[in-house]
């Protein structure tokens, strides 16, 4: 008599999972040279693992090699390089010197990195279970590759103009947190997942992508960080006009129906 369970797949895709491992390599490669002080090395392997990240699922969609193995191993490999790694970096660099304040404030730098680790973990957890209903043309919350990005360009930036992390610790707190919360908000963001929608793209999207490029050799970690806080704060904006024009219509309805 046959058996009507589904039988487990014997092996994985090799090329979508190569650079799923590849991405897990840079996030735990960035944990080891934060704490062997490399801060710059740190926040380049977070953001080289960013670029990894987004080719794995792109090369998957291409291939047609999605499975639900690498899905749940993309999001294991997210928690180490968009979780953990940003969140001890901005903690050796910076926030782990709120101790010479006060021993309350060493508390609190620790927890401001448990924050950002907990909160991505949260997000990662709440993007998997909504996967199949969200909007796929926004994320719900800060995505956890743009939160971390933004946060080891600033640790690089600030490493860069010879700024010591101890100077701006109570900044870093801030950021740290605030980084972290939005990866947990309801705060919309433009994905880019439905655009474009056919196979050409406007001229002018080229030119940007070589405008961008051509910044990024002048100077690396500022227009990562100017393009990061650019993006954060767009979000907020989109956000609050959602919900403004939301309430708008919902007065005019309320108002034609009196």
């Amino acid at each position: 008599m046959e058996s009507n369970d589904k039988k487990m797949p014997k092996g994985v895709f090799l090329l979508p999972n190569a650079l799923t491992t590849a991405a897990l390599f840079a996030g735990f490669y960035s944990i080891i040279a934060g704490i062997n002080g490399d801060y710059v090395v740190a926040a380049v392997a977070v953001v080289v693992a960013g670029v990894l990240d987004g080719l794995d699922g792109r090369v998957a969609r291409l291939t047609n090699t999605q499975s639900e193995f690498g899905v749940q191993y993309d999001s294991l490999s997210d928690l180490i390089s968009f979780g953990l790694a940003p969140a001890l970096l901005a903690f050796n660099w910076s926030l782990s010197s709120l101790r010479d304040i006060s021993p309350l404030a060493g508390k609190l730098g620790w927890l401001a990195a448990f924050i950002f680790a907990a909160c991505a973990a949260l997000r990662l957890a709440r993007f998997n279970t909504q996967a199949e209903t969200s909007d796929k043309g926004y994320f719900q919350g800060l995505a956890s590759p743009a939160a971390a990005g933004t946060l080891v360009s600033i640790v690089w930036f600030f490493n860069d103009q010879g700024i010591s992390g101890e100077s701006v610790s109570w900044l870093m707190f801030a950021v740290t947190v605030a980084l972290g919360l939005l990866m947990f908000s309801r705060v919309r963001y433009f994905s880019g997942k439905t655009w474009p929608t056919g196979d050409r793209i406007p001229m002018g999207f080229l030119f940007l992508l070589v405008l961008v490029l051509v910044l990024l050799a002048i100077d690396p970690p500022a227009v990562l960080m100017v393009t990061g806080v650019i993006y954060v704060v767009s979000g907020l904006v989109i956000t609050l006009l959602g919900r403004a024009h939301w309430k708008s219509r919902r007065s005019k309805r309320k108002a034609g129906n009196d």
